[in-house]
């Protein structure tokens, strides 16, 4: 079945800053760690936006002093029956609105050092860049919306997975667990082990195949994400199970039919029920008795009741000789 190579994981690393971009450090193809850096902005609005933070947070730390200063003067006068209580709840609302602009500027300030410490642009874990869509001195937007391009592309690739829509007819036989061998038209002398991980668990009603998902390693970097794989299952078979060759079969408008050589040397016809196509065999569930030779390949102008002179095959040795 055919399929396709994808990345164990994949991101696009965007900017959740607006800035410049002051210098990039990794290119395509160059292998990065988690939190490694991979380029820097530059942001002076966001830089200044902080430093005045900052002065609005020392301001309001200064007014909340003096208002807990002022509350603990009034609070001896009360004490001494010098000001009404009314005047004393005025100055302790008084401190608890400058306490709440103090709190307010400090999250602001702390906002803003997020936004500050985005300026450093790193990998999400380790894997290889496999795009770099940035220069030194280019205008990079925060988000992925509208117009904005991805800075870099990073893909993991120690482990890669490949997507098959397997037919209704083998889909109960897929099981996770199970052994694939994936192979490669570029690599035609070496075949590679995959796992079934999970399966979609349902089929799709369009096409009536089940998606499956499999894993195949590739520590040595062998094999690239997006390369076309063609995968075979090891389906578990039946020893009951009659196969007989893809090319004895014969479908007709009333149905798969093979024919067969009696004793007599005669053409017989018989109608079978096929089950799995497995390529180059396939399974029939009825109407085919396992003793009686079948006609390979057989042309348009045999019939029933045809007389044949069966000639046996000759064996490998003969051949060679």
């Amino acid at each position: 079945m055919p399929g396709s190579t994808q990345a164990i994981q994949e991101a696009a690393i965007y900017a959740r800053t607006n800035g410049y971009v002051r210098k990039w450090y990794t290119d395509i193809g160059a292998k990065v760690e988690a939190g490694q850096l991979l380029a820097e902005i530059e942001t002076p609005e966001i830089d200044q936006e902080l430093n005045q933070a900052r002065a609005v947070a020392q301001q309001a730390l200064a007014n909340s002093d003096l208002a807990r200063a002022t509350l603990t003067r009034w609070q001896e006068l009360v004490d001494k029956k010098v000001v009404s209580a009314q005047e004393f709840d005025e100055k302790k609302s008084a401190l608890d609105a400058r306490q709440a602009d103090l709190n307010a500027a400090q999250a602001n300030v702390s906002r803003l050092e997020k936004l500050q410490g985005f300026q450093k642009v790193v990998a999400p874990f380790p894997g290889i860049v496999t795009a770099r869509n940035v220069d030194n001195g280019a205008l990079v937007s925060a988000g992925n919306g509208g117009q904005t391009a991805a800075l870099f592309h990073v893909a993991k690739t120690d482990t890669l997975r490949i997507y098959v829509t397997v037919p209704q007819t083998n889909a109960r036989s897929i099981v996770p667990g199970q052994s694939a061998a994936v192979s490669f038209r570029e690599i035609p002398e070496k075949k590679f082990d995959a796992k079934i991980v999970r399966t979609a668990g349902a089929l799709d009603p369009a096409s009536r195949t089940l998606l499956t998902e499999l894993q195949v390693a590739n520590s040595d970097g062998q094999l690239f994400p997006g390369m076309y794989a063609e995968i075979k299952f090891a389906f578990p078979q039946d020893g009951r199970t009659l196969l007989v060759p893809g090319n004895a079969i014969m479908v007709q408008s009333d149905g798969p039919k093979v024919l067969t050589v009696d004793a007599k040397q005669t053409i017989r016809t018989r109608a079978v029920k096929l089950g799995h196509d497995l390529g180059d065999k396939v399974e029939i569930l009825s109407g085919l008795n396992p003793t009686e030779p079948l006609v390979a390949n057989p042309s348009g102008s045999l019939r029933e009741g045809a007389e044949v002179k069966v000639q046996p095959q000759p064996t490998e040795a003969k051949k060679q000789g």
